[in-house]
């Protein structure tokens, strides 16, 4: 442990020296909301699936955040491949994305896909990398030039090779532009799309090295990573005995988007309520605040009506009151950050 925090002192060493001036801290904070990612094509919504509630939007706005990542479901969006949307479902994502933004807030669609349509992974036959363009040139001319959307293009793909997830991310975006959408595009990796895992070999490649061929015709992208603080960093085990390893991740991809050129945002990320979650997450969204120059901001994963309070990372609110860790995240309460600040839209 004290070999990692020495790794994490001189990392954070050299990421501060490179930073020409102190940050105000990133423009945006804010929370996954999930819920409108369950259940299939064919679910009823508020039995199978469900939007965030007005009650919900309003408690974290209160709380001084500005973005929403929002998580749907590809399969009921679009229920048959290269066909068109379904129209009650645009309807209810529109709604949503309404909801949002009375109360402020700017919205990351996010198809919670993890690069598959139904069984078919992305990149074969069943389901082409056409089929992932022809369904963002559809949902890109739904929201087309609102500053206050940004794309998510597809929540973590993760056995795709980053050679091929390029080739089919690009296309995507090629389908976005191709409608007249200069909407903010966020690009994950392969592999989960992980921080910890970004310079990491596999076949195909890394992400550090592939991804730096993200192709957008008026170059407005992001890069989006996610970084939990478990010990195999998904999320979905107890306690953060990783979180100092979660913090140098977020240190060495801070370097790496320098070294690009490019911002970074992390979507996912969270602990447990324990102690050592807390400061966890103080400490990786303290680099985010610190070198505001290459992010963005940050969503907390997650909240939403249906998860249960013993959910780990859960910050949906309870009869008790505000779950602890939202006490981790650098929110000042009523005031939220000027997201305008953060999003310019290029020049049709």
């Amino acid at each position: 442990m004290s070999s990692m925090r020495s790794l994490f002192a001189a990392l954070a060493a050299v990421v501060v020296a490179a930073q020409p001036a102190a940050a105000a801290g990133v423009c945006f904070k804010g929370v996954n909301l999930s819920g409108a990612e369950y259940g299939d094509r064919h679910g009823v919504e508020n039995l199978n699936f469900t939007y965030p509630s007005e009650k919900t939007v309003a408690y974290f706005a209160g709380k001084g955040m500005n973005i929403v990542r929002l998580p749907f479901s590809w399969e009921r969006l679009q229920p048959t491949l290269n066909s068109p949307l379904s129209v009650v479902e645009v309807d209810r994502l529109k709604a949503a994305v309404q909801r949002l933004r009375d109360h402020g807030m700017t919205v990351l669609l996010d198809p919670h896909a993890f690069g598959y349509y139904d069984k078919a992974r992305l990149g074969t036959p069943e389901a082409p990398g056409f089929a992932f363009a022809d369904l963002w040139i559809r949902l890109a001319a739904e929201f087309a030039n609102e500053p206050d959307v940004l794309f998510g293009l597809m929540n973590e793909p993760y056995d795709i090779p980053a050679t091929e997830w390029l080739a089919i991310a690009n296309g995507a975006i090629a389908g976005i532009r191709s409608v007249g959408a200069r909407n903010l595009v966020l690009v994950p990796g392969t592999r989960w799309s992980g921080a910890h895992g970004w310079r990491a070999e596999y076949p195909g490649g890394s992400n550090a090295d592939v991804m730096r061929g993200v192709k957008d015709p008026i170059d407005n992208y992001a890069y989006e990573f996610h970084q939990y603080m478990d010990p195999d960093s998904s999320g979905t085990k107890g306690g953060c005995a990783a979180a100092d390893a979660a913090t140098a991740a977020l240190v060495d991809v801070t370097a790496w988007l320098r070294e690009t050129g490019r911002k970074g945002f992390l979507g996912e990320f969270g602990g447990s309520q324990d102690d050592a979650c807390i400061a966890g997450l103080k400490a990786m969204t303290a680099v985010l605040d610190d070198n505001a120059d290459a992010w963005l901001g940050f969503s907390y994963w997650a909240a939403g009506e249906w998860w249960p309070e013993t959910e780990i990372n859960n910050v949906q609110p309870t009869a008790k009151g505000d779950r602890k860790q939202l006490s981790g995240l650098p929110l000042t309460s009523g005031k939220q950050p000027d997201a305008a600040a953060c999003v310019t839209m290029p020049p049709a």
